[in-house]
């Protein structure tokens, strides 16, 4: 009876996850279906497009790999470096839930880990905030963005070239109006805020004076370190 039990209070949460998860999905979509197009395009074949997806499951680290291959690019030294630096965020999003996840098996922190993406790492945070940390609901949410992501870029596959680049239908807003989304509700308190204005204004001024996209990084690392300074005198106080 009591197995029984934790096996329904395991699928509770899992099913949670996924229906919370869900509505941001809405703005994946388009993105692993564009994926799927334009790896065909960069000369990729359907079970290479796939298995990126399955394998990777890295949505940034995808396009820019399809790009450097597209331009002929094929050293695994540059994929992999490229592929590090866009990913770096995933070092700051996994220490803060680390001392969550550490208290689980080995197996289960590096699932946990290969499936965290920016919208699940959000939705399961905000969970945290709420009624604490649930293994359950952040595979549930993990789940929902895996699945969509695989299915976005199989469908991309199989339309191939037929409907042209979906975000030429206005379609690329839809993934800034969903990190909104995931965004809004951490602005409730004094930490969420300076850290969100922390990253606004030096991702601004660094678009404008600094190379490349360096300042991404450094607006997450301050924005990260703000935030940090200021939930620890909360903590403290």
């Amino acid at each position: 009876m009591m197995l029984e039990c934790v096996d329904s209070a395991w699928r509770k949460e899992f099913c949670l996850g996924m229906k919370d998860t869900a509505p941001l999905m809405l703005g994946v979509f388009p993105f692993g279906l564009t994926f799927g197009m334009l790896a065909l395009g960069a000369g990729l074949t359907p079970a290479e497009t796939m298995g990126m997806s399955l394998l990777v499951f890295a949505g940034a680290a995808q396009f820019f790999a399809i790009l450097l291959l597209g331009q002929g690019v094929v050293s695994w030294s540059v994929l992999g470096l490229t592929t590090l630096l866009v990913n770096l965020r995933h070092l700051l999003m996994g220490a803060s839930i680390a001392p969550y996840v550490l208290k689980l098996p080995f197996w289960q922190q590096a699932l946990l880990a290969f499936g965290m993406a920016d919208e699940t790492y959000a939705v399961t945070v905000s969970r945290i905030a709420t009624h604490g940390y649930q293994p359950a609901y952040q595979w549930g949410s993990n789940a929902a963005g895996y699945c969509t992501w695989a299915i976005s870029t199989a469908l991309g596959v199989a339309v191939g070239s037929q409907l042209g680049d979906p975000l030429a239908w206005g379609l690329d807003i839809v993934m800034p109006a969903t990190f909104l989304a995931m965004l809004m509700p951490r602005l409730r308190h004094k930490p969420g805020l300076a850290a969100a204005l922390t990253g606004a204004v030096i991702s601004v001024v660094g678009s404008l004076y600094l190379p490349g996209k360096w300042y991404l990084l450094l607006a997450t690392v301050a924005a990260a370190f703000v935030g940090g300074c200021l939930e620890g005198e909360k903590q403290n106080a």
